[in-house]
């Protein structure tokens, strides 16, 4: 006779460990050597249905990392991934990644990946060699980011620290549904040198795409929405000497149409950001100078329905960035900013904010609500440099010339990455 109730017992014990995901530990080698190759198997094993985990050890990275095509994956890093200083192998081999001349060491990508660090799982890129070797440059072919969320939905990245990225610290692509999360970026340098185009993270051809509890510290964009990103949502987060929020750049190849759509940053707070302003939409002027990365203008098409809710920091719009340096072609850009609002902003700068829009397409539907901003001196900011000929249907607005030539150059010399 089958007693039945024991059989159930016995299965509710034995099915969770025959169902269990199957786990794959990373061992650092022993000798400190290159531990791309044990990470590469690990993913291969446990990279579709599996749990691949680092412990609290340094891993030794000295190759590229294409770890794409992953699924129901999950991924715990407890130690510190640590980036070799070969700039001649980086250079050479980091994986191009089709936008902007840009390149990636580690590509990351699949469906349903919980990438997690638990608060203190470090990506080091060992980014001084790069501070240092990039000095007073920028876009340098083959300089690679640290990480990139390539071809990606319905994914998870959480509690990670990334220090000294190589260049942009994460850039997600091609992706969608992606809760990105408690993440902290520190892009200083130990010396004197700029860190440039250490961007915290930056969206392109990407939709549904959160940002949430960040802490930057970096020397360019802290996050950056680029080429056709939508419905993208940044709050709750703390920014540092980098330039706050960017939206943008857009409008550098002349060749394709563009758009940004959709864009909610809230509760936003920012300490010293070196770019006068903590957020900032900006084109490309429609001249064409030079060709992309280090060049380009006159592409066209839509910037519409952002809105900057609750943040603690002056904004500007820019139309008239020309990399050359350039000090005409503001007024040429075809690109459409629409339904832009600032709401809620609160806080001390030492300018006002500034409109720059072109009067080749005029900005529409700007408008602007509950703004306290003081100059150092306790003084109100609340007009502001701009004309009011490239505005229609503004509201809270008041222009009190048009910006300055000294405001332009400000601009070119410091946006330091420019793209």
């Amino acid at each position: 006779m089958i007693l039945w109730s024991s059989v159930l017992v016995f299965l509710a014990s034995v099915l969770p460990r025959i169902f269990q995901r199957k786990v794959c530990f990373v061992y650092p080698s022993a000798d400190g050597g290159d531990d791309t190759a044990a990470i590469l198997s690990a993913f291969k094993e446990c990279g579709r249905g599996g749990r691949v985990e680092f412990g609290n050890e340094t891993y030794h990275i000295e190759s590229v990392m294409n770890l794409t095509d992953l699924e129901d994956c999950t991924i715990d890093v407890k130690g510190t991934l640590l980036w070799g200083t070969d700039i001649n192998y980086w250079l050479e081999n980091s994986y191009p990644i089709g936008y902007q001349n840009q390149s990636s060491a580690w590509l990351l990508g699949g469906t349903g990946i919980t990438l997690s660090g638990h608060g203190y799982g470090t990506i080091d890129g060992n980014g001084q060699v790069w501070y240092d070797f990039n000095a007073n440059r920028s876009n340098l072919a083959g300089r690679p980011h640290a990480l990139t969320i390539v071809d990606t939905k319905d994914s998870i990245i959480e509690g990670m620290h990334f220090v000294q990225p190589q260049m942009w610290t994460m850039t997600i692509m091609n992706s969608s549904n992606v809760l990105l999360q408690d993440i902290y970026v520190n892009a200083t340098s130990s010396n004197h040198n700029t860190t440039g185009n250490t961007d915290g993270a930056n969206t392109v051809y990407s939709d549904n795409i959160t940002f949430r509890r960040w802490v930057v510290d970096d020397g360019d964009d802290c996050i950056a929405v680029k080429a056709n990103s939508t419905n993208i949502l940044i709050e709750d987060s703390v920014f540092y000497h980098g330039h706050g929020i960017a939206i943008g750049s857009i409008g550098q190849f002349p060749d394709r149409f563009e758009r940004i759509e959709n864009v909610t940053a809230r509760n936003i707070t920012y300490f010293n950001t070196g770019w006068v302003f903590g957020r900032y939409l900006k084109t490309w002027t429609g001249e064409q100078n030079g060709y992309p990365p280090n060049g380009g203008g006159g592409g066209q098409g839509f910037l519409q329905n952002a809105t900057l809710h609750n943040t603690r920091s002056i904004f500007a719009i820019d139309q008239c960035i020309s990399y050359i340096g350039a000090m005409d072609g503001c007024d040429t850009s075809l690109f459409s900013l629409e339904n832009i609002h600032f709401e809620d902003i609160h806080g001390t700068s030492k300018t006002s904010g500034v409109f720059q829009c072109s009067g080749a397409a005029p900005c529409t539907n700007i408008s602007l609500a509950n703004i306290d901003v003081v100059n150092p001196n306790g003084e109100r900011l609340d007009t502001y440099q701009c004309v009011e000929g490239n505005m229609k249907d503004t509201t809270g607005i008041s222009c009190s010339g048009p910006p300055t030539w000294d405001y332009i150059k400000y601009v070119r010399n410091h946006d330091t990455e420019r793209d």
